[in-house]
Order: structure tokens, then C-alpha cells, then sequence
């Protein structure tokens, strides 16, 4: 694993997904999720615009979890981010059971959504970096027999996804079309995040 110039990083967020994304990039850091009440955030988003831009609620939920930690860390470079999935203008929330993953695929199943995901550096409470990236993913039409064997062999990790899916794993078999990054798929534009960490000097270059 890397030693980089600036040690004192921390990731933002709970997810396992984005922590082994960055682990596996050899970054050091800490985590320390910010707690917040996202609900609250996009009700205020949805009071100001009816029909707010995916990518900026992605964008505003992502520098609040980095600006919340950062405050709390002012020395350190705190990185957050965030994804939202939509389809036809409706926006998704993490199923929070079983039954409500399967509702997700079944919504999800034969069309095609969208997830928009956004990294955000907060240094001294303040955002100084972000940036947004947008993928298409078409779910095929599987039988009812296939979604009762994925989310048996997933189990509850299929809650840990605002799709219901981790194309990381078995998820990938519920799709016949996918357009977009990689890692923003799995919430995390993380080629972005790694240029600019290194233009900063926070990684070596």
C-alpha cells in the first residue's frame, strides 16, 4: 500500500463498496461516515426545485458529508461522495428489507436507469474539489425463478445499494447493456479522484 504525502485522509461515508474501492488503490485513510439526514437535504432540493438535477443532489449530498467531517478534521483531506439512481424522473432510496430490494428490481427489471454519482475533497470545512459522472444501465427481463435465487445467494448485502444490486458480484447477471464508468457504477468516480489527488500531491505522481 501506498505512503503518500498526505496520510491524514478520510473517506466520508459507511459505504464497504467505496472503501475497497480506494483500499484497493492502494490509498491510506480513515473512515469516519458523516451523520446526516439526507431526506431532509433533498426535501430542502425539492422545495427550491420541483424537479432538482440528479447530479446536483449527488453533488450537494456529497460536499455536505465531506464539509460535515472536514469541520471536525480541518487538517485533514476528507473525501465524500454520493450516487443517485433514477428512473423517469423518480428517484431511488436504499430498499431498507427484502421486500423492498425486490420491489426496486422488479421496477428496475427490462428498462433502463441512470446513476449519478459525485466525489467531493473537503479540506478545513470547505469543499475545494468535485466531480460528477453519469452511467446507463438497461436491466434485462429475467424470470421471477432468477430473482428468487439472486437475492437468496445476495442476502442482505443487496441492501447496501440503492438498486438493489453490486455489479461487483452477482448483480452483474441482471444487466444486458451497461454505459459508463466502471467505479461510477459503484459510487465513486475514482480515475478522477486519484488525478487530482495526485495533482495536489497528495499521492505520488
Amino acid at each position: 500500500m501506498l505512503h503518500t504525502p498526505d496520510s491524514n485522509m478520510i473517506l466520508a461515508s459507511a459505504s464497504p463498496s467505496r472503501a475497497a474501492m480506494l483500499r484497493a488503490a492502494g490509498l491510506n485513510f480513515e473512515i469516519e461516515a458523516a451523520d446526516l439526514d439526507e431526506a431532509a437535504i433533498r426535501d430542502v432540493l425539492n422545495a427550491d426545485d420541483k424537479c432538482p438535477d440528479p447530479g446536483d443532489v449527488a453533488e450537494v449530498l456529497a460536499r455536505a458529508k465531506a464539509e460535515t467531517i472536514s469541520a471536525q478534521n480541518p487538517d485533514a483531506t476528507v473525501i465524500g461522495a454520493d450516487q443517485i439512481l433514477t428512473l423517469d424522473g423518480e428517484i431511488f432510496e436504499k430498499p431498507p428489507d427484502m421486500d423492498a430490494a425486490r420491489q426496486t428490481l422488479l421496477k428496475l427489471k427490462g428498462r433502463t436507469h441512470h446513476l449519478h454519482a459525485c466525489v467531493c475533497v473537503a479540506r478545513n470545512g470547505q469543499g475545494v474539489w468535485s466531480h460528477g459522472e453519469a452511467a446507463h444501465l438497461t436491466m434485462r427481463d429475467f424470470s421471477a425463478e432468477f430473482l428468487g435465487a439472486y437475492l437468496a445467494a445476495e442476502g442482505d448485502s443487496v441492501l447496501d445499494s440503492v438498486g438493489a444490486y453490486k455489479l461487483e458480484s452477482r448483480g452483474v447477471q441482471l444487466f444486458s447493456e451497461i454505459k459508463g464508468d466502471y467505479f461510477t457504477v459503484l459510487g465513486l468516480p475514482l480515475v478522477a479522484l486519484l488525478n487530482y489527488l495526485r495533482n495536489e500531491g497528495a499521492l505520488q505522481a
